[in-house]
């Protein structure tokens, strides 16, 4: 069954975007009015970016910032953030190909062709505004965190092997020689006579003799 992808009729400032909503303070909500003023994106062909930051999740319903796009302004977790939401607003291709975004021109294009069902003209503003945001996404990054967060929702952490003397790998002992130590508490009666407790202690000297 197709699946609608998202795409911009024009996908050349999708870097020039993400550059400027770094440089710039986070606005309350994001309107036109700040995409064409405060980011510069002027043309008709711009204003569906907005909707693209919703897709994103970078934006909410009504425009409001989410933490996500805070995340744009460092550095150090833009790339990251950007190939979440590549990952969400991309699903359907992702479902059919977990490497959708390493591959090369012509696969993806058939990917894009065979998931969402587009025609030819479609299919390439697809896979365009796809590559745009591929371009600034950190997928390595991303997906070592993943896989971070896999062995933590599991308790599945990798050990290093250790070597235990006596012990061969498999577990099987090897000339192993186990000691067991006994702790043994004898209770007196407080009021026995020195008779009464010589026969207590003759009588544990006698089991362990045996």
């Amino acid at each position: 069954m197709a699946k609608e992808l998202p795409y911009l009729p024009s996908y050349k400032n999708v870097g020039k975007l993400f550059e400027k909503i770094k440089a710039a303070k986070i606005p309350e909500t994001f309107t036109h009015k700040y995409l064409y003023h405060t980011i510069g994106l002027k043309g008709v062909g711009d204003r569906p970016l907005i909707n693209l930051l919703k897709q994103l999740g970078f934006l909410d319903n009504g425009g409001k910032p989410t933490s996500r796009y805070a995340a744009l302004k460092n550095d150090n977790i833009a790339g990251i953030e950007i190939a979440r939401g590549v990952r969400e607003a991309f699903q359907p291709l992702f479902d059919a190909n977990e490497n959708a975004y390493s591959l090369q021109q012509s696969e993806l294009k058939g990917l894009v062709a065979q998931v969402s069902g587009a025609d030819t003209g479609t299919t390439t503003k697809i896979v365009g505004t796809f590559k745009a945001l591929i371009a600034l996404s950190d997928f390595e990054s991303d997906e070592t965190l993943r896989e971070d967060d896999k062995k933590k929702d599991t308790g599945v952490e990798e050990l290093e092997s250790v070597t235990i003397p006596g012990v061969s790998p498999d577990g099987i002992g090897q000339g192993l020689k186990p000691e067991f130590h006994y702790n043994l508490q004898v209770h007196l009666p407080s009021n026995g006579t020195e008779e009464t407790y010589m026969n207590i202690f003759n009588a544990i000297r006698k089991v362990f003799k045996q």
